[in-house]
């Protein structure tokens, strides 16, 4: 009963930044119809498996969703997909828009057959210019818009990726809330439209939004960075037995972190005393922190600065995040059991609402598992659905 119940999608994204998008409004009450090749999406494969084809990326990004085959380089492909467009709400897709125009299925060509539908690309970059037709990764996005290079700087000055599809999930967030705001658009005029969603672009104003600095200003008053950020000593702090986070930020936190430690000296120097000399002074003020705390174990200092009312978290890894006190009581990774992987670790939706709740509505299906019952939808009879089976335009979850 999420908030888009009603609301159908086609789903004809793969890998993880398409279907991270669609995942989510699943999740929010869309009827989601994940359309695969007959070799299922590539993420199926990805990760330590119980069974072949439902390895933990696909697992966990591609719930809330009914899997349909379906070989679009066949005319009888094409037309089954062009039958589900016809009744949807939202096509999705992740491939580059030369693509869909090869398969013929274009905006100016689905437009005619659904002119309410929302018809949504997430892919590179932006159709004005030259890298229009330029392949994308999250890889390639991250090094292109400066986040490789912001790690060399605050580090050992080797650039790095952040170790995190951080593009592909924050590219696909951005989609939702497109798809969203499309719909209510559609809802207040009866038109659908295109809407585009590139990576780059999207990416780059993410980036830039934090570090534009200087070259906000025309001329630039500096080079960019913001210096916070890319202070090196703005990590996760070594303890005598360990780490802890810490971000000690307004004047109110500062004195009380002065109390706490007996520091006056610090409270009279102006580089600690303001938030403009502190902001001035970073590198300093952030190595003088480290040296601070690393002179107590991580259990004292967490009870000193909790005590203290100072920003305080652990660092976990991996596997200690899942068993943290308040994601345990959040009940944030519940232990489900999937109807062929038997039980394994969901994760809950984050966001909550008052009038419309929203939970993920069905794990993650096998390959073209409601394949039938989708066709049947479309108005297929029970011979013809056996004759796509049989020329292989369609393969059913039986048949995998």
């Amino acid at each position: 009963m999420g908030p888009l119940q009603g609301i159908k999608v086609v789903d004809m994204t793969t890998v993880l930044m398409g279907p991270y998008a669609t995942q989510m409004l699943g999740d929010y009450g869309a009827d989601v119809i994940k359309v695969e090749s007959p070799d299922g999406d590539v993420t199926r494969q990805i990760g330590p498996t119980r069974h072949p084809g439902m390895g933990p990326v696909f697992l966990n990004t591609n719930r809330s969703k009914r899997s349909i085959c379906l070989d679009l380089k066949k005319p009888a492909g094409r037309e089954a997909v062009l039958r589900l467009i016809a009744k949807a709400d939202v096509l999705v897709y992740n491939v580059r828009p030369q693509a869909m125009a090869r398969l013929q299925l274009g905006y100016d060509v689905v437009a005619k057959i659904n002119p309410r539908l929302v018809y949504a690309g997430v892919f590179g970059f932006g159709q004005e210019g030259p890298y229009a037709a330029k392949p994308a990764y999250d890889d390639l996005i991250q090094g292109a818009t400066a986040l490789p290079a912001l790690m060399a700087q605050t580090s050992d000055g080797v650039p790095r990726y952040v170790p995190n599809a951080l593009v592909d999930r924050i590219v696909g967030l951005t989609a939702v809330g497109a798809i969203c705001a499309s719909l209510v658009h559609r809802d207040r005029t009866g038109q659908g439209q295109r809407v585009d969603i590139p990576m780059f672009e999207t990416m780059a104003g993410f980036v830039m939004g934090d570090h534009m600095g200087g070259l906000t200003y025309d001329p630039p008053l500096d080079k960019g960075g913001y210096a916070r950020h890319l202070s090196p000593d703005r990590r996760p702090y070594k303890t005598s037995d360990g780490y802890i986070c810490v971000i000690v930020y307004n004047d109110k936190q500062w004195e009380n972190f002065f109390k706490a430690t007996g520091r006056d000296d610090l409270r009279s120097n102006p580089k600690f005393a303001t938030f403009a000399g502190r902001a001035v002074n970073i590198d300093t003020v952030y190595a003088e922190l480290a040296r601070i705390l690393e002179t107590k174990t991580t259990a004292e200092w967490n009870e000193i600065l909790e005590k203290a009312d100072v920003p305080v978290m652990p660092m976990h890894d991996l596997e200690s995040l899942l068993q943290d006190p308040h994601m345990v009581a959040t009940g944030m990774f519940p232990v489900v059991e999937h109807p062929t992987e038997g039980r394994i670790r969901s994760m809950k939706l984050s966001a909550r609402w008052s009038e419309t709740e929203a939970e993920p509505q069905r794990l993650a299906p096998r390959l073209g598992q409601h394949g039938e019952e989708i066709l049947r939808d479309a108005g297929y009879s029970t011979e013809e659905i056996a004759a796509m089976a049989r020329d292989g335009v369609t393969k059913l979850a039986h048949n995998t």
